[in-house]
């Protein structure tokens, strides 16, 4: 296996940088990737950190990031499987990345910058969901911001429904929980159960 091991061997295989990759980067949120990040309702969310890296998926309505100003932006984190690792990874690197989906569209959209945990009462009061504030809000930095090709997304065709897999042909998470753990946990109960627990607790 032939390895490229240094930042000369690769550009010579890949070639200058065009223009048009170069040209789009901001350093700041400006109207026109304002209006990408406020129809998006799914990002990406990768960290950093000592035990490595992490890439987290986090959805919400329609406009969940927040956009404070050109150079912030804020985001809740919501309910889940209370791991943490992302927030873990925060509290001890700052560098974080998004990367924003757009149902139906092919561009996705990324932000790269440092972020820190706030627990402001105020702040999470302004994000709650019928109710229930998160309890904490993930505030980004923003260093960068600039719009990915499409082809990866062309070429995968993922928002096309004819090519929806059928979620039967896969191992259910109770499948996957209850080999994993010799049985303690998962199973038929569990994701029979999942589905209510889940609505229950969106927020």
């Amino acid at each position: 296996m032939s390895i490229v091991r240094s930042i000369e061997e690769l550009e010579a295989i890949y070639g200058v940088t065009g223009e048009t990759s170069t040209a789009k980067v901001a350093d700041r949120i400006t109207p026109q990737y304002r209006a990408f990040i406020e129809a998006s309702r799914f990002a990406a969310l990768a960290t950093v950190g000592p035990e490595g890296l992490d890439c987290s998926p986090r959805g919400d309505l329609v406009g969940f990031v927040r956009i404070h100003d050109a150079f912030t932006l804020m985001m809740p984190d919501r309910r889940g499987n209370n791991r943490i690792d992302s927030l873990r990874n925060i509290v001890r690197d700052p560098r974080t990345s998004f990367m924003f989906l757009i149902p139906g569209h092919g561009n996705a959209i990324r932000v790269n910058g440092r972020s820190e945990l706030s627990v402001d009462p105020d702040l999470l009061a302004s994000f709650a969901v019928d109710g229930k504030a998160p309890r904490s809000v993930i505030v980004m930095h923003v260093d960068e911001v600039y719009f990915q090709c499409a082809r990866a997304i062309v070429r995968a065709e993922i928002w096309n429904p004819d090519l929806h897999v059928d979620p039967k042909s896969l191992p259910t998470p109770g499948d996957i929980l209850i080999e994993m753990s010799e049985g303690r946990v998962g199973g038929k109960e569990y994701d029979d159960a999942w589905q209510a627990r889940a609505m229950a607790t969106l927020w």
